[in-house]
């Protein structure tokens, strides 16, 4: 993973939610912001909000000209403002939660009480970029810091608030910190208010992006919208390797994409028969010793340990007609112990 700053203009994996183009100083701004707003009442909308790290958050937004996706906005924040571009529109009126909390009927959702205020100017998000670009002096001076206090902790990214009434820094550590004496000495060379989170290494990875094995970027930063939990059950059931280097990913936990065949292999597992039964073949009594879900086959090994691979619709044929021949076969012994004909 590397520490690259953020470009302020993330790209979504679908054009429903394309980004925002950055608008620099001196530039146009588009029609729909300083165009005069028609006659009528303004609408309540609900816009979710997107930030840097993929940092989301759903806000309230009333305008007589309806908000747009990939408009940059400026939102009410921690004792402050904030600015974000539109990710997702809904109209508060029409906005319901699908089967209610309790799942009997639709509810209406109630507008969240953080608001976005108006729209960003060009002037605005030229102030935002020259943010990003002070972030990263900022890393350095913050680890400088935690080398001189001696804590056991790891800065992975620094993120000034658009107003810059506050600096928020994320870092990982193996333990709890007790950062306080930190966060004064932070407070008095940067003059602002302080917050130090602490996040997980697969959060890290997610604000950071990176290559995953392979050769794509993330799936946590590009469209997974959760992180569920990854356990070496996944791997086990799908017949991986089971050595960590080799199934976990850039953060070095498990990779996420042990998820996303593993209903499949569950279910598969419900056709093929168990690795290590034995079954009865027209070559004798012979042992399962694994199968291959994409090709469909199964290996077998016999009593003088001689291998073969066959796929499993053969396998089944052969074993209905070894049920069938001994079927017959005890269908004759039945009729030859009857009773001797007259």
């Amino acid at each position: 993973m590397s520490a690259a700053p953020e470009p302020l203009r993330p790209t979504p994996p679908d054009e429903a939610s394309a980004s925002p183009t950055p608008v620099r100083a001196g530039a146009a701004a588009p029609p729909s912001l300083d165009s005069p707003r028609p006659a009528g009442t303004a609408d309540l909308q609900i816009v979710l909000v997107q930030f840097k790290g993929l940092r989301e958050s759903c806000y309230s937004f009333r305008s007589v000209v309806p908000a747009r996706v990939g408009e940059y906005v400026i939102v009410e924040a921690d004792r402050g403002q904030d600015l974000g571009w539109i990710r997702k529109v809904e109209s508060a009126a029409a906005a319901t939660c699908g089967g209610g909390c309790d799942e009997v009927a639709d509810r209406p959702v109630v507008p969240p009480d953080k608001r976005a205020t108006r729209r960003a100017s060009p002037a605005d998000v030229q102030r935002v970029l020259q943010l990003r670009e002070e972030e990263e002096p900022v890393r350095r001076r913050t680890r400088e810091l935690v080398k001189q206090h001696g804590l056991k902790m790891k800065v992975s990214e620094a993120e000034w608030q658009w107003d810059r009434n506050k600096l928020t820094v994320y870092f990982t550590a193996d333990k709890r910190v007790d950062f306080r004496a930190l966060v004064r000495d932070m407070a008095r060379t940067f003059r602002t208010r302080i917050e130090l989170r602490q996040i997980g290494v697969r959060d890290e990875a997610r604000r950071l992006g990176g290559l995953g094995r392979c050769g794509k970027e993330l799936c946590c930063r590009m469209w997974l919208p959760e992180i569920q939990p990854v356990t070496l059950q996944l791997a086990k059931d799908q017949g991986l390797s089971l050595n960590p280097a080799q199934i976990s990913g850039a953060c070095g936990r498990l990779m996420n994409c042990l998820r996303y065949e593993h209903e499949l292999y569950v279910q598969a597992r419900k056709r093929f028969p168990r690795v290590g039964h034995t079954l009865d073949t027209p070559r004798g009594r012979e042992q399962v010793t694994g199968w291959n879900l994409l090709k469909e086959t199964v290996s077998l090994r016999d009593p003088s340990g001689q291998l073969r691979t066959v796929p499993l619709e053969e396998l089944k044929r052969e074993a209905k007609a070894l049920r069938k021949r001994s079927e017959e076969g005890r269908s004759e012994e039945r009729r030859g112990d009857g009773p001797p004909s007259s």
